[in-house]
């Protein structure tokens, strides 16, 4: 009898131990070592170049007098501005851009409001152009086909200037720069970018569909990327973040702010 209350006391530790380990929090961790570096920019219509045209002056503008530097570093550093932006659009023609709103600090929501780099940067531009700004959110793999058939005037969502992209549309001059990093979990054995990219593991990457993340990772081993058939494709990065989480993936590739956001938040 006591030898089955002991083995019956040793089965319930053995499963409380397990249930431990299975609500034990994943610690997220950003690699040291850069997967890319990128420049930002406005994509356009290949035929609207008048308004292509338009949106680099009113950006050269900003770049000079410091009010893009302005917008990034609040988003960035967390350093204030003054500056106001859409204050009076009654009547005024508008301006549609295009974007995926869960790239932060590039664009994303906060109290129903689409806000962020990208968004701020928008409406400054829309007021140097006298134009009314109307962001609408869509997946970010429609935003240039909808460029392209008007249905947006602009795509503008920490977007990555490529030569696939430029055959497609144009862009405007860049107003951020951009770096690729990798997200393991706290303990993973991949520690630099080249152990991700070790073709004898054939890790799992998490990436959001379509961007340059995408792009890069599925090329071949010789090209960089970790091929096809290692790419796991996600909406949103915050998806491809809880893939991670639940270990469906062995790592995500994303931009770095984005990145830094969703780490922060998970291992408050």
């Amino acid at each position: 009898m006591k030898k089955i209350i002991a083995i019956a006391l040793a089965a319930m530790m053995l499963l409380s131990m397990l249930a431990g380990c299975s609500n034990k929090k994943v610690t997220l961790k950003i690699l040291d070592t850069e997967y890319a570096l990128e420049n930002y920019a406005i994509c356009v219509a290949k035929e609207n170049q008048d308004l292509l045209n338009k949106i680099n002056t009113a950006l050269d503008g900003l770049i000079k007098d410091g009010t893009a530097q302005k917008i990034i570093d609040k988003y960035i550093s967390g350093t204030p501005h003054d500056l106001t932006f859409q204050q009076n659009t009654d009547g005024k023609e508008e301006l549609v851009m295009a974007t995926n709103a869960y790239f932060p600090p590039y664009e994303y929501y906060e109290g129903g409001k689409i806000v962020g780099i990208d968004a701020e940067m928008a409406a400054a531009i829309a007021d140097k152009l006298d134009m009314k700004l109307v962001i609408e959110d869509t997946e970010f793999g429609s935003i240039i086909a909808g460029v392209q058939t008007g249905k947006y005037d602009m795509g503008m969502a920490g977007m990555t200037v490529t030569e696939d992209r430029l055959k497609e549309v144009n862009f405007s001059t860049s107003y951020a720069t951009g770096v690729q990093v990798v997200i393991v979990a706290e303990g993973s054995e991949i520690a630099t970018v080249d152990d991700l990219l070790n073709p004898e593991k054939n890790y799992k990457v998490g990436v959001q569909q379509d961007t340059t993340g995408d792009i890069y990772l599925s090329s071949s081993y010789e090209d960089g990327g970790v091929g096809e058939a290692n790419v796991v494709r996600y909406k949103t990065g915050n998806e491809a973040v809880q893939a991670l989480l639940t270990g469906k993936v062995d790592a995500v590739v994303i931009d770095q702010e984005p990145a830094k956001s969703y780490v922060a938040t998970n291992n408050k």
